[in-house]
């Protein structure tokens, strides 16, 4: 706000004498011009702030619409940015000087006004509310920035939690195969020639089973990485969901040994749409295992496919140890596991994992779990059907899109 070469007055004021006055002793103003709009009521010089532009507001305490601080509310909502100087007759100086501490800039007793005291009034008041806007946007920026420093921190502080629990996890689970590996060759070679046949190929076999379990945790970082990098880009065919979930549960059932009774329940048709499998087994595998991992020896593992419309609706559930409502807060983040997994093993990793792959479909994937009583998750995959192929490979760019005019029906879902 700087003071023009003209400065715009609206007065409020009931007693048309006064305003008059008021007006008159502007006029003899040697090196500032005003121009002085007359308004009776509060009604009126709301009306006026709407339509006419104003450098500052004269008010008076009473008037025939409005008493005391009453009028000063409404006024500092309607024109935020421009000083308010209050006129106030002799016992309404205690009055006058609330108004000031709840935003009003100055007051004038009326008797007392001269045009010095106007003017200076006017103008100290324009130079004042100019100041504390300033001072107001510069907090505001201040903020900001304080804000978005803070959120640098937060970040920087969240990526060396996580640089930490990656070394914390790689010195854990990549020392354990590799022990194993050096434990098996170091008896191989040493006693080679002592062992039986059986002996040896037991101890290749631990070999073969660290390296994998090595190249399967390097996948899933690198899986991870990608995602993190938006890199991750699927790789869309015709598949069969029902078929390929069959597969799955029976492979799950061989390695379970049969201690779990995993209940495969398809609904509807699946031959038609096209899905990323390698992404769709990291999803079912994950679940699947998670669900086989914790629950107890016998315990039952429904997986429901359920095909609609628009989508098609994954749901594995379990009666295995259960998550809190803490820890479901964190259960998608890279490396965290929740509290009451004891000595299972895993690298948290999987659950990160399944979500980037469900979003890279378009997807959503929600938890409900209770301590104890077991988990059920949902994920929720938009159906692409209409495509253009070639080379027998879908366009991911055109699955995306399809993906995201989809999606808003996707995302209800979960709430029902």
């Amino acid at each position: 706000m700087v003071i023009t070469s003209l400065i715009q007055v609206l007065l409020i004021e009931d007693n048309l004498a006064e305003a008059r006055l008021l007006k008159e002793v502007l006029k003899g103003a040697k090196h500032q011009e005003f121009n002085l709009i007359h308004a009776n009521r509060l009604g009126e010089g709301l009306g006026r702030l709407e339509s006419d532009d104003f450098d500052i507001i004269l008010l008076d305490l009473t008037l025939p619409d409005s008493q005391g601080l009453d009028s000063l509310t409404p006024l500092i909502k309607k024109a935020p940015h421009l000083p308010i100087v209050v006129l106030t007759n002799t016992n309404d100086e205690e009055l006058a000087l609330e108004a000031v501490r709840q935003g009003a800039q100055d007051y004038l007793v009326k008797r007392h006004i001269t045009l010095d005291i106007l003017v200076r009034a006017i103008c100290y008041a324009i130079e004042r509310k100019q100041m504390a806007e300033q001072l107001r946007e510069a907090n505001q920026t201040l903020e900001k920035r304080v804000e978005e420093r803070t959120k640098q921190l937060i970040k920087a502080q969240e990526l060396n939690q996580l640089k930490s629990e990656f070394v914390a996890m790689l010195s854990h689970d990549f020392r354990n195969p590799l022990n194993t590996i050096l434990l098996s060759a170091g008896l191989l070679e040493e006693s080679g020639d002592k062992l039986t046949r059986e002996q040896q190929l037991s101890y290749f076999q631990m070999i073969r089973t660290a390296i994998k379990e090595m190249d399967q945790l390097l996948g899933e970082i690198l899986l991870l990485g990608k995602a993190d990098a938006g890199k991750l880009q699927g790789n869309f065919y015709d598949l069969d969901l029902e078929e390929l979930g069959k597969i799955l549960v029976k492979s799950i059932q061989l390695n379970t040994n049969n201690n779990h009774q995993i209940f495969f329940v398809p609904q509807g048709k699946f031959k038609s749409g096209v899905w990323d499998e390698k992404l769709l087994r990291h999803i079912l595998n994950n679940l699947l295992n998670n669900a086989v991992k914790y629950s107890p020896n016998g315990g039952k593992i429904t997986f429901e496919l359920i095909k609609q419309q628009t989508e098609v609706i994954i749901r594995i559930s379990d009666q295995g140890i259960g998550i809190s409502s803490e820890a479901q807060k964190r259960l998608f983040q890279p490396f965290y596991r929740a509290e009451n997994v004891d000595n299972i093993p895993g690298t948290g990793l999987g659950l990160a994992i399944v979500q980037k792959c469900v979003e890279a479909h378009g997807g959503t994937i929600s938890v409900e779990s209770e301590i104890g009583k077991g988990t059920i998750f949902t994920v929720i995959l938009p159906i692409i059907e209409e495509v253009i192929w070639k080379n027998q490979k879908i366009d991911s760019e055109l699955v995306t899109s399809k993906a995201s005019r989809t999606l808003e029906v996707t995302q209800g879902k979960i709430n029902e």
